[in-house]
């Protein structure tokens, strides 16, 4: 701080001051004076809050909710399937748009109802594969067999699953949001008039039928499965072949090498998450604690595996020693199961062989399913 330099007195001013502090003072009576009527305010501190710091999860915490376990718990957020727009209208089924709610996203889809059979029809829920997302269409991978199973009296649903068609994107990890998404199309399947909600089997190829798998270790409502050329039940034999999921934006995963885009992980999803989702594929028992295979006691539906004895040939196939390991997980667990080899035949079936191995799959819903 600066200190201000003293002032000089003027020589008039010093003699005037020294005359008068000469003279003799005036006697002044002196003045009375009251005590100050004060008000004395102790100052109290204001207290200081202290950010509460976030709890950073371990991997076993944040992966928990994606586990079976943390499925066969989860709290499934459905409502009403809204019917859309008419798209087809042929001799056998009427095709429409549809979207429902699941855990707060809105989830598209196609429903097909047949024209032949009692209403309510029985319902057989449709899982796609995997397709890119810049050209897949709601009802892609499923359309086929929809209308196959339409012209024998079965309804047939399809989930687009979050990130496809027109639907909302969120976190899916290890399939889990998709199996989410097909759970909660099933729990809205009582709001569509034509639908008996009591009489529901699933049809699932590739990654559909890993969704189903994982459908089948959570609920019970199934009651039987046909599963067409599918993934693996144990994770790891996925991500060993086609890496873990992207993390980021979904369309530039589909054009990354090395990661598994069916995977859905967005760039702002939780700090702890992300490190613990890749903290997760490389542990060996948080694997089995997401993968159906360790999970088979829990399947209560009648299951027909089919496969293709060329399929895996290329990248983007399913080996057929996953479909033969998947049947062993199943007979080890005691369960009702049977599979399928289509000689030469790769990951999707064509002409005759497909069609025995949809007329295999009509005669076991109606066995179980109508």
């Amino acid at each position: 701080m600066e200190i201000p330099k003293p002032v000089k007195p003027h020589m008039g001013l010093f003699l005037l001051s020294f005359l008068a502090a000469c003279a003799p003072a005036p006697i002044t009576p002196a003045a009375t004076l009251h005590p100050p009527n004060a008000i004395i305010i102790s100052a109290t501190p204001t207290p200081t809050q202290s950010p509460i710091p976030t709890a950073t999860r371990t991997t076993v915490q944040a992966i928990y909710p994606y586990t079976i376990e943390g499925l066969r718990k989860h709290e499934f957020q459905s409502g009403k399937v809204t019917i859309g727009e008419k798209l087809l209208e042929s001799e056998y089924f009427t095709r429409y748009q549809i979207k429902y709610p699941s855990d707060g996203l809105t989830i598209t889809g196609i429903l097909q109802v047949p024209t032949s059979g009692e209403v309510p029809y029985p319902v057989i829920v449709m899982n796609h594969g995997f397709f890119s997302r810049t050209v897949y269409n709601s009802g892609d991978g499923t359309d086929r067999a929809a209308e196959f199973l339409n012209r024998y009296g079965y309804l047939t649903v399809s989930s687009d699953y979050r990130s496809w068609g027109d639907s909302d994107t969120d976190v899916s990890l290890f399939y889990s949001g998709l199996a989410i998404d097909v759970v909660n199309l099933m729990n809205a399947i009582s709001s569509i008039p034509q639908a008996d909600p009591d009489r529901i089997g699933m049809w699932g190829h590739s990654m559909g039928g890993g969704i189903t798998l994982k459908v089948l270790t959570i609920d019970s409502r199934v009651k039987a499965a046909v599963i067409y050329s599918s993934v693996s039940a144990d994770f790891a034999d996925i991500i060993g072949r086609w890496g873990p999921g992207c993390y980021g934006d979904v369309y530039a995963g589909e054009l990354a090498f090395g990661c598994n885009s069916s995977d859905i992980l967005p760039v702002d999803s939780p700090a702890d998450l992300t490190a613990s989702y890749f903290n997760s594929v490389v542990d060996p028992v948080i694997l089995k604690a997401v993968s159906p295979l360790y999970h088979l006691d829990k399947v209560t539906a009648p299951v027909h595996i089919n496969y293709g004895t060329e399929d895996g040939l290329t990248f983007a196939g399913t080996p057929p020693e996953w479909s033969t390991k998947m049947y062993d997980g199943f007979i080890a667990a005691d369960k009702d199961v049977q599979i399928f080899s289509q000689q030469g035949e790769g990951h999707s079936f064509i002409g005759e062989p497909w069609f025995e191995f949809m007329l295999r799959s009509l005669k076991f819903f109606d066995k179980h399913v109508k």
